[in-house]
């Protein structure tokens, strides 16, 4: 299986790679595995929906 580091992750989605980091650490990318203090994310992994948000509502 192929996988995509935290910093490739971020640029792939448009985000920073310590936002990549706290979804990796809080169990919302699936199939995430930490290799000593690394994070393998893999490739066909879509971005997890940002929960400070809700979608469809105007603030």
């Amino acid at each position: 299986m192929d996988y995509l580091t935290v910093k490739e992750a971020g640029a792939k989605w448009g985000i920073t790679g310590r936002m990549v980091m706290y979804y990796c650490e809080s169990n919302r990318i699936p199939g995430a595995e930490k290799k000593g203090n690394l994070w393998l994310i893999p490739v066909g992994t879509e971005k997890p929906i940002d929960g400070r948000r809700k979608e469809g509502k105007n603030a």
